[in-house]
């Protein structure tokens, strides 16, 4: 468990790595939804590259698909790549708008709490897990703290759904880590992977057609090639997540998730911060106070008192 979750935190902060990468993919080539199609899209190119050479990945596609054709396995289990498309596109939309540490915050919001839903539920193979009191008090206290920390960008006039994408973004990868998790379980991780970026790349390339259409595109390349690998880190926190998600439930890994993207988001736009969006103290305190969150719902709930007896 300890190794899961100490992966799961590395991860999350691949997570927050991917948002720098395709929010200033975004800017440079002036076009969210082209940076969105591109980081998805190399991370399917990829991924086909994979499943052509490695042969377990070959025959695990196979036998997904066939499963899903004689109705072993729920269609849906195979489309956890739309989250994960709605995920990068707000990443290309919004990431350089707010800054990685507040994009990084208002994920937060909607991951814990379709981590709660998902784990509540249960999905597949996942038993369904209590809502303890702890874990809906670290839910809303998370909320508190997006309230907090996205503050100084509505004051400023941001759009509201600049905002609300990412929170949208954030509901929608629960239930992706655990569709992938059940892929995994059935063939293999890279398999999970492949389904993940086939799906997205195909959401995203019909969105980016649309949107050509409608106002059209101008081409033109970023000066820095590192904007080019958002794709490849995809892969290797899909990759992760498919394989942690069985030990640590999809609560607990979004949980541990949210820290690592959290501490990286943070050292990003200390570091490096995005022009003109300066990290506001609200920002901060809402950051620290979704640790505190975070914390809380880690807690575990006491077993009866009697649990132990006989």
């Amino acid at each position: 468990m300890a190794l899961a979750v100490a992966a799961t935190v590395f991860c999350g902060a691949l997570v927050a790595t991917q948002s720098r990468i395709n929010g200033e993919l975004g800017r440079e080539l002036g076009d969210g939804y082209l940076a969105a199609f591109i980081s998805f899209g190399s991370g399917f190119v990829i991924m086909a590259v994979v499943a052509l050479v490695h042969p377990s990945t070959r025959r695990g596609v196979a036998s997904i698909v066939r499963a899903v054709r004689v109705r072993e396995m729920p269609w849906w289990y195979t489309v956890g790549g739309s989250a994960g498309a709605l995920f990068v596109l707000s990443q290309g939309l919004t990431a350089a708008l707010l800054g990685v540490a507040l994009f990084t915050v208002a994920t937060v919001t909607g991951q814990t709490v379709s981590g709660m839903i998902v784990d509540r539920r249960g999905l597949g193979t996942m038993a369904p897990k209590p809502v303890t009191l702890l874990r809906l008090v670290g839910a809303i206290l998370a909320v508190i703290a997006v309230v907090v920390a996205v503050s100084p960008r509505i004051q400023g006039g941001i759009a509201p759904w600049v905002l609300i994408l990412p929170v949208a973004a954030g509901l929608g990868l629960g239930w992706q880590q655990a569709v992938n998790g059940q892929i995994r379980q059935a063939s293999n991780a890279l398999t999970a992977t492949f389904f993940n970026f086939l799906v997205g790349a195909a959401i995203l390339g019909i969105i980016l057609l649309v949107h050509a259409i409608a106002t059209g595109v101008t081409v033109r390349a970023a000066g820095s090639p590192w904007l080019y690998v958002g794709g490849a880190v995809g892969i290797v926190f899909v990759y992760g997540y498919a394989i942690t998600v069985r030990y640590t439930g999809v609560l607990l890994l979004g949980l541990s998730a949210i820290a690592g993207q959290l501490a990286a988001s943070l050292i990003f736009d200390l570091a490096l911060p995005v022009a003109d969006h300066p990290i506001a103290p609200a920002t901060i305190i809402g950051t620290v106070v979704t640790f505190v969150a975070v914390a809380i719902a880690a807690i575990p709930a006491r077993a009866p008192s009697g649990a132990s007896r006989g």
